[in-house]
């Protein structure tokens, strides 16, 4: 059964979608995108799907959703470790608005000029409001950051802070209520992320394993264990925060957005502790906060560490897909 098209469908590619693509030898407007991989280099490529009423507020500024449609998966790129190049979109859109398809597409290209990323190909369909983006870079063969490399005595660290993001969700789902001011920066952090993809890039051959932190802190780095093959213990009082997410962490709604909110973007990693100053050094190389917050050790799971140095339980298991509301 073939999906009908949107009647506009080819003009409204042309007239918010197609860019010139510096980095392919054919971007959008054939059956398909042609792309020139380096000699010597993997290519790595990630998908990721936008849902209205799952992944992002139907209410959302269009223009701070292209920027974010784009950055979760820029954000693939730097947990591996690569460099990105070129990326596809596919819209499936309840109507053809092209003011806010305008904004949409500013905020989506702003952020791919911003890291030399080529539009190289797409869809669009109609239906319920989703975003689905392929991003497609490179790594040198080799030397990809992966999730299984994490050893016993490796030290965990984050960039960035942790759990403004998901302030603003819990503020939004009547959880928490925050201030004015608290809520617009917060909204800023959920839908105005920013990919590391330098740091990613900067961390291969230094890290032992990496991953982004999209569905929560500690579910994230249990990823990390279970395919490690380890367990992990995480300082709370370790854990970078904002002044804001500093207000809420002695709730237990604060509690859970901080390390188990998910939709920080954030990298987190492993890696020797004979490289601490190597990493310390990147904080004012590259302008990111990076912060030590646990170590890796025997065992399964992931547990979160209080000051007394009892385990602190925590009611969240990080983002679900399939139960988000």
């Amino acid at each position: 059964m073939t999906t009908p098209k949107l009647s506009s469908e080819f003009d409204l590619i042309a007239r918010h979608f197609t860019r010139p693509a510096a980095n392919a030898v054919l971007g959008v407007g054939d059956d398909a995108a042609l792309i020139d991989v380096s000699n010597g280099m993997d290519l790595a490529v990630s998908t990721d799907t936008m849902v209205s009423g799952t992944h992002f507020f139907p209410d959302v500024d269009p223009e701070n959703l292209g920027h974010k449609a784009l950055a979760v998966n820029l954000s693939d790129m730097a947990a591996m470790g690569a460099m990105p190049h070129w990326a596809m979109l596919a819209l499936t859109l309840p109507s053809v608005d092209h003011d806010w398809l305008a904004a949409f597409a500013k905020g989506f290209f702003d952020l791919a000029e911003e890291f030399d990323v080529s539009l190289v190909g797409g869809d669009t369909t109609r239906g319920p409001l989703a975003l689905t983006v392929t991003i497609m870079g490179e790594v040198p063969a080799g030397a990809a950051l992966k999730r299984t490399g994490a050893k016993v005595g490796n030290d965990i660290w984050v960039s960035g802070r942790i759990g403004d993001a998901a302030l603003s969700v819990a503020h939004r789902r009547g959880k928490l209520k925050l201030d004015d001011a608290d809520l617009q920066e917060t909204i800023m952090r959920l839908y105005e992320p920013t990919p590391r993809v330098q740091l990613g890039q900067a961390l291969r051959g230094m890290a032992t394993s990496a991953i982004d932190i999209s569905d929560g802190l500690l579910s994230d780095l249990g990823h990390v264990c279970r395919l490690s093959k380890v367990g992990a213990k995480v300082d709370l009082s370790a854990i970078p925060l904002s002044p804001i997410g500093a207000k809420y962490v002695g709730t237990p709604e604060g509690l859970n957005a901080v390390v188990a909110g998910g939709d920080d973007y954030e990298l987190c990693f492993t890696a020797n502790p004979n490289s601490r100053d190597s990493i310390e050094d990147l904080t004012n190389m590259l302008g990111v906060q990076i912060t030590r917050i646990g170590q890796i050790h025997r065992g399964k799971g992931v547990s979160l560490m209080g000051t007394d140095g009892k385990p602190v339980p925590v009611d969240g298991g990080g983002f679900d897909h399939f139960s988000a509301a």
